[in-house]
C-alpha cells in the first residue's frame, strides 16, 4: 500500500508474508526527518523487505508524503480505524506486523517520552506495546546543545537498558548552523545496521 492510497488499515493489509522481513520506520520531529524518503527508498532495494512508516505530527513538517513510496500511518489513522470493540487497534496491529522497528530520527522530545514510558501518540504507543524479543533501533538527532545536556545521556542509557539499540549520532554542521555532535547517522549506516537483522530473520510476529 502506497502513500496515495487509503489511510485505513485492516488486519488483512498488515498480514505478514512468508519470507518477507517487515521493517517499521518511525519518524519524529527532527529536521533529519527530511531523509525519510531516501531511507525508505534504500530499504525497499533490499531483497525480501517490506516497509511501513509511522510518523509523529511534528515530523510531517519536514518531508513530503508524496516522496515516500510506502504507507504512512499517523495519529488520525489510529482513531479512524477503531470504532467498535471488535475493531483492530492500529498500534497493536503494527507491532504484530513488524519484525524490526527503527526510529530515525528520534528527536529529544520523543526520546524523553520513551525513556519515561509515555505513550501519547501512535508512534510511542507502538514502542510501549513492542515485542521485546524483536529488535528496536533508534537514531538520535537533535541540536548539539540538546545532545550535550546531561539528561540526554540518561535517556539514551535508559533505552539501552530496555534492550533497544542506539545507532549513534554524528558530528557535522547542523541545519541550524551549529557544528558538533547531534546529527542523525547517515542513511547507509542505518541501512547497514538493519541488514544485520535481515540476515538472521526471526520467526513470524506472534499474534498476542
Amino acid at each position: 500500500m502506497h502513500a496515495d492510497e487509503s489511510s485505513s488499515c485492516t488486519q488483512t493489509s498488515l498480514n505478514t508474508s512468508s519470507g518477507v522481513f517487515n521493517v517499521l520506520v518511525g519518524v519524529t520531529g527532527s529536521v533529519a526527518a527530511l531523509k525519510l524518503p531516501l531511507l525508505v527508498s534504500e530499504l525497499l532495494q533490499l531483497s525480501g523487505v517490506d516497509v511501513r512508516v509511522v510518523t509523529t505530527e511534528h515530523a510531517k513538517h519536514f518531508y513530503n508524503p508524496a516522496d515516500v513510496q510506502v504507507k504512512i500511518y499517523s495519529d488520525s489513522d489510529e482513531w479512524e480505524l477503531w470504532t467498535h470493540r471488535s475493531d483492530p487497534v492500529l498500534h497493536i496491529e503494527l507491532r504484530r506486523w513488524a519484525h524490526l522497528f527503527i526510529i530515525a530520527p528520534l528527536d529529544a522530545n520523543t526520546l524523553a517520552k520513551i525513556a519515561n514510558g509515555i505513550c501519547d501518540n501512535l508512534l510511542t504507543c507502538v514502542v510501549r506495546a513492542w515485542d521485546m524479543s524483536r529488535p528496536l533501533l533508534f537514531c538520535p538527532a537533535m541540536n548539539t546543545a540538546m545532545w550535550n545536556h546531561p539528561i540526554t545521556a540518561e535517556h539514551v542509557s535508559k533505552l539501552e537498558t530496555f534492550g533497544y539499540r542506539e545507532i549513534s549520532c554524528i558530528s557535522k554542521k547542523l541545519v541550524c548552523g551549529d557544528e558538533g555532535k547531534g546529527a542523525m547517522a547517515e542513511v547507509p549506516t542505518i541501512v547497514s545496521a538493519i541488514k544485520q537483522y535481515i540476515l538472521h530473520q526471526p520467526d513470524e510476529p506472534k499474534d498476542t
